[in-house]
């Protein structure tokens, strides 16, 4: 992935966009360009403004400032051009339970203007792509969360749009069906199509080409995974091995020691590692606490984005 394209080839440029609702300070003069094939992940807490970023680029929400285009369109004139080039699925999959899947791929034709001699071939696609061929006079309802998302993933692509936008579209889909799905979004960067993802899992973060992260609306940081990872984290991480994690959790915030939980061990970020394995060492033995080991580690992408908002 060439990240070095001039802004003329990029998918999405803008800069300085700016969002307000009244008084409120929405998204606070971004500036990003994609390239075009490029998997870009949009992260950030609830509220940072990933999805009034992404209705924005995708011609539902105007700037208040700031300008830029996407697929070719300006994000400020051409909302109506931008809706016509681009495929957009929201977590909710935009998809009508009360509709069989058939019925979801024709309407959804239907809105995008698929051309009639191209509308079995796409349908066939889709069935296919979501493995429901066996099964198109189900009512959608009735499907369980994996294959709806690649339905809906499906029903966003019909019109082979050049550029693919996923509000966080593994929401309440089990990792498996996530597996699957981001397979997919691979293969369609591989061929060609620019995807932009927002997303809170920070495993899937991984798959993307590039990161950037919002944190109260401004964007704070921008990289591939491995570089993020490298100069952004000028902090230490420790692992360490509990039999009681959330106890020992406690115990290390008591003393105002910040730990999270990631899986059965704990991670702590800290600046001087020599003192503070000592120092976590004594703060768990008074605690009653029984400690494996206690090491350092290469930090994760999300213990680099807990250092950034820290100090954000």
């Amino acid at each position: 992935m060439n990240q070095n394209k001039s802004v003329e080839d990029a998918a999405v440029n803008v800069e300085g966009i700016t969002r307000r609702f009244g008084d409120f300070l929405a998204v606070d003069d971004v500036s990003l360009s994609i390239a075009k094939g490029e998997i870009y992940g949009f992260l950030g807490p609830n509220g940072a403004g990933k999805s009034t970023t992404i209705r924005m680029l995708c011609g539902l929400l105007t700037p208040t400032e700031g300008h830029g285009t996407v697929g070719g369109y300006d994000v400020v004139n051409q909302s109506e051009q931008i809706k016509q080039h681009i495929g957009y699925m929201s977590q909710k999959f935009s998809l009508y339970d009360d509709l069989t899947i058939n019925e979801n791929i024709d309407f959804f034709s239907g809105i995008y203007g698929v051309p009639k001699k191209k509308n079995m071939e796409r349908k066939e696609w889709v069935l296919e792509m979501a493995g429901l061929t066996d099964r198109q006079n189900t009512i959608t309802r009735e499907l369980p969360g994996g294959f709806k998302q690649r339905l809906a993933l499906g029903c966003a692509i019909l019109h082979e749009p050049p550029i693919l936008f996923l509000d966080e579209p593994t929401s309440g889909v089990d990792p498996l069906s996530r597996r699957r799905f981001w397979e997919i979004i691979n293969g369609m960067s591989k061929a060609g199509t620019t995807v932009f993802v927002t997303t809170h899992y920070m495993d899937e973060a991984e798959y993307c080409h590039r990161l950037g992260l919002i944190y109260r609306g401004k964007l704070i940081v921008q990289g591939t995974p491995s570089e993020l990872k490298g100069r952004c984290m000028i902090k230490d991480v420790l692992e360490i091995e509990v039999d009681r994690v959330v106890d020992a959790m406690e115990a290390l915030e008591q003393h105002n020691v910040q730990a999270a939980i990631f899986g059965s061990t704990l991670h702590v970020i800290v600046e001087n590692t020599g003192n503070m394995i000592q120092q976590i060492e004594e703060i768990l033995k008074v605690s009653g606490i029984a400690a494996g080991s206690i090491k350092k580690i290469i930090p994760s992408l999300e213990d680099v984005f807990v250092t950034l908002i820290e100090v954000a």
